[in-house]
């Protein structure tokens, strides 16, 4: 039985940011800091942290957008893409990896420490993979801005996932990120932008799945090591 709760979580600068958090029942075996999409900490990304709660692993998924307007949450509609969309035009990415640092602190108590991020998590979980050395291991799915920080070689093993007809990371952008970082595993799918989540008309279930194996063998791998 997993167990929920949202705890406060301090940057170094002093602000506090929510963090939803999924417990296992027992000895975890490690621990996973996900990374939301433009919309929140939704229903989504907190049953991506219940579900990895029932695998063993303490999750937490910090809300990067409380800086801009605590206990933000949307859906999928048009005009959640267009919230989200004016969310980003003020975000403050300097800001995300205090919080996110200290969303890893948390975590850090329960064990080895990986990240999974979707959309802008993605690229976040990237980001932090190349600055935070307490992060084990960082899947990384459909992330934008992935290109901007693959000049830079992630300190953990990380893999990066992407939709072959992904419509706002068109298949050369994913082409540009392989050719700075060839070392690493880069997988396209049969399927579009958000595959991963149920709740999206894009959502794609055997992509889903194999994305989601792929990132479970990284973490376990990690978290064991």
């Amino acid at each position: 039985m997993l167990r929920t709760e949202w705890i406060d979580i301090t940057a170094k600068d002093g602000f506090t940011t929510k963090m939803y958090l999924a417990k296992p029942d027992g000895a975890p075996k490690g621990a996973v800091m996900v990374l939301q999409e433009i919309f929140g900490v939704n229903d989504h990304i907190r049953s991506v942290c219940d579900r990895l709660a029932a695998l063993g692993y303490v999750a937490g998924a910090p809300s990067l957008f409380d800086r801009l307007q605590p206990g933000y949450e949307h859906g999928y509609e048009a005009e959640d893409v267009a919230a989200g969309r004016a969310m980003m035009e003020t975000f403050d990415f300097a800001a995300a990896e205090s919080d996110m640092t200290a969303a890893i602190e948390a975590l850090k108590p329960f064990g080895k420490v990986s990240t999974i991020g979707f959309c802008l998590g993605g690229s976040l979980s990237y980001l932090m993979a190349t600055i935070n050395s307490d992060l084990v291991a960082a899947s990384c799915y459909y992330g934008g801005r992935i290109g901007v920080y693959a000049d830079t070689k992630p300190l953990c093993p990380t893999i990066l996932h992407y939709g072959e007809t992904d419509q706002s990371i068109p298949l050369e952008k994913v082409e540009e990120v392989r050719a700075k970082r060839p070392d690493l595993p880069i997988y396209i799918y049969p399927a579009g932008h958000g595959f991963n989540c149920d709740a999206r008309a894009s959502y794609e279930p055997e992509s889903a799945k194999l994305a989601w194996q792929r990132t479970m063998e990284l973490i376990d791998t990690a978290s064991q090591s």
